[in-house]
């Protein structure tokens, strides 16, 4: 183990500070899952909206366990995966916001649309802060 720390604190300062920095968004965006869960619970889709307290809190959990798990070297990769996976998941969620701009009033209509442009982006960046 005293390996891994030593590797971990020896890398390129550039890949550990992206690692940190993907680490710190989705524990922060964990964590507001449950600080304020009706905005993300207004969020998801009409056909699912009668599961939407669940799945607001699947998804903070697995942003709060994905978040973490970025940071420990022997689930970093695993983490990556789920990340991305969870990215995925929630695509629809703003596909809907971006459509129904009439429902998210207080978020400009240019930022909804570009949410869906960062989503693949955040997935690169999860895969390549991931792989090693």
């Amino acid at each position: 183990m005293d390996s891994e720390v030593e590797i971990e604190l020896g890398e390129s300062g550039g890949r550990a500070r992206s690692r940190a920095l993907l680490a710190a968004f989705f524990i922060g965006a964990g964590v507001n899952h449950f600080r304020s869960p009706r905005f993300y619970e207004k969020i998801v889709p009409p056909s699912m909206k009668g599961e939407a307290k669940r799945l607001v809190q699947i998804s903070g959990v697995a942003e709060l366990a994905g978040g973490v798990g970025v940071l420990v070297p022997w689930t970093r990769r695993l983490s990556g995966f789920g990340l991305i996976a969870l990215l995925a998941a929630v695509f629809p969620a703003n596909l809907y916001m971006a459509r129904r701009p009439e429902h998210f009033r207080k978020i400009p209509s240019w930022a909804l649309y570009a949410r869906l442009q960062l989503q693949p982006l955040m997935m690169l960046w999860a895969w390549r802060a991931t792989r090693r």
